[in-house]
């Protein structure tokens, strides 16, 4: 089988995360990847051994304008300094996916800047969609062109050029080359044109064994994409949703349900069809934001690493991090610069990291999570379970999100003794059935055959550090109100330094103020200012402002 086969991914937006600025200067290169090297440590730590990083390329803004294929964004640093980063990936046993961002390019791609340089004339002219020289845009262009989403920043290419799909595939070459990179995530999948997934197909096939290529696709019938012939997978935004509202409306049928689909979409046979599931990334809020109770944080990750598909983790969810889309759509909150020396005891003290670290070495270890068959147990609005089988090893899925126990009743072919992967307790099967009680907002994952040692991990005080920390943010937020005159004498006092320098009281008072200039501030936008308490978060917040 193939590594993507058994990965466990960890997802970084490298511009976000190394706090790098919202506009590309196009200046000298800053090497701020290279302060990410930790976290290659922190990643393995938690039991990841794949990294999904990106986008990387250069480009004018936040990375998905590319303007340069072949050049690392100057904010990051070097291609040596990519070059060195993903060895030391290597040498630590995580493969390394890069963002490719194909279906559009930046207005200063050098395609673009000849199209605006000669027009008609342009020998680039037909490298981009539906260019009208009699239209226009908000660029005063004097022509009009195809776009990605409305947004004239993002230049669509016309994949029925071969110029276009030959400039690209040779781009993916140089990576390979140039960064020895294990695969691609290919941005906006759902609107690539498919004879150029094909070509790349072809050429990850060709170029280095075990390429992976994974696509960004929102809606529709996933088999479109993952098959022999395109993608080996895409992203699975329908279990996105079904694993948070599942578990806010207190409803087991809907994930029931959305996996089920995918069995269907993958023709019965999961061992082609692993899809990418994930409970946040860099486009959608916090998976800590999203539970209206925050301890069923627990049962929504043993799901995310125990159910058919390859799992993933956001960087700083693990921390269980706040992380909320802002007014007019910024992304800057759910992006932010994040300081791995503020989480050092993360690993031991913080619940999260406790529960993220314990779920990735269960999954390493235990092949049936990767290769194993799905079978659904039981099942009702409140309660879970499922087995995951290979013929050596058997994996019974509990999880309840009632906010009371839970007695089960959970039927097992066959006999034998069952361990808790999670909490080391041991469970016979009797009369054709594992007895349990799960707690409330918990679940555990009994293995027949355990591969290796676990180290137990208290669920229950998981559970009871969750309510804790859950009633410290409402107490914070409480005493954290800002009233108007307060807001204000915050201004004042913060007159005359920088952003960087100012305290998250006073970071709050700022973004108050911004948004008092755009029109009326409700109680649900004072609420969700005065909520974060992450100064580098608060930081991208006040400087999204125009």
């Amino acid at each position: 089988m193939a590594w993507y086969d058994e990965a466990v991914f960890y997802h970084i937006y490298p511009l976000g995360l190394t706090g790098a600025p919202k506009q590309n200067p196009y200046g000298e290169p800053v090497h701020r990847l290279n302060t990410l090297l930790p976290w290659v440590d922190h990643i393995q730590a938690l039991n990841c051994n794949a990294l999904y990083i990106g986008p990387l390329f250069e480009s004018g803004s936040h990375g998905y304008d590319t303007t340069d294929y072949k050049k690392l964004d100057s904010r990051l640093g070097t291609n040596e300094d990519l070059k060195q980063f993903v060895a030391y990936c290597h040498e630590r046993g995580i493969k390394v996916i890069f963002d490719g961002v194909f279906n559009h390019v930046g207005r200063d791609f050098f395609a673009f800047r000849d199209l605006k340089q000669y027009r008609e004339q342009s020998w680039h002219k037909d490298w981009f969609c539906n260019v009208d020289f009699g239209g226009n845009n908000e660029y005063n262009d004097g022509f009009s062109y195809g776009n990605w989403g409305g947004y004239n920043l993002l230049v669509k290419l016309n994949y029925h050029n071969s110029a276009v799909r030959d400039y690209m595939l040779d781009v993916v070459r140089f990576w390979v080359e140039e960064f020895d990179v294990d695969g691609l995530r290919l941005d906006a999948a759902d609107v690539l044109d498919f004879s150029f997934m094909r070509a790349l197909r072809e050429l990850a096939d060709r170029i280095k064994p075990e390429f992976w290529l994974m696509g960004e696709v929102i809606h529709g019938d996933y088999s479109r994409w993952v098959n022999g012939d395109t993608l080996h997978s895409v992203t699975d935004y329908a279990l996105h949703k079904g694993l948070y509202s599942g578990h806010n409306d207190h409803n087991y049928f809907e994930i029931a349900h959305t996996v089920n689909r995918t069995i269907q979409m993958a023709g019965g046979d999961l061992t082609r069809f692993r899809l990418y599931n994930f409970v946040d990334n860099h486009d959608v809020e916090r998976i800590y934001t999203k539970l209206n109770n925050k301890a069923q944080f627990v049962p929504v990750h043993i799901l995310l690493f125990t159910l058919p598909g390859v799992a993933s983790i956001y960087y700083g969810s693990e921390f269980g991090i706040e992380g909320v889309k802002r007014r007019g759509g910024s992304d800057d909150a759910i992006r932010p610069a994040l300081q791995l020396e503020q989480y050092a005891n993360a690993l031991t003290e913080n619940p999260c990291t406790v529960l993220i670290a314990a779920l990735g070495k269960i999954r390493r270890q235990a092949k049936c999570l990767d290769y194993g068959d799905y079978k659904q147990l039981l099942l009702t609005t409140g309660q879970y379970a499922f087995s995951r089988s290979i013929p050596e090893e058997t994996a019974i899925v509990t999880v309840n999100n009632a906010e009371h126990d839970a007695e089960l009743h959970v039927p097992v072919p066959g006999g034998g003794m069952y361990v808790g992967a999670l909490t080391g307790e041991k469970k016979q099967v009797e009369n054709g059935c594992l007895n349990l009680r799960l707690g409330a907002n918990s679940g555990e994952i009994w293995l027949s055959a355990p591969n290796g040692t676990f180290v137990p991990v208290d669920t229950g005080l998981i559970h009871r550090r969750m309510q804790q920390k859950a009633q410290e943010q409402s107490e914070t937020a409480q005493q954290a109100h800002i009233s108007a005159p307060k807001a204000e004498k915050l201004v004042q006092q913060a007159a005359g330094k920088s952003y960087d320098e100012m305290s998250v009281e006073e970071l709050q008072a700022q973004i108050l103020a911004k948004m008092a200039k755009n029109g009326p501030v409700t109680d649900q936008m004072r609420r969700s200012v005065e909520e974060n308490t992450h100064h580098g978060s608060l930081l991208n917040w006040v400087r999204s402002f125009r």
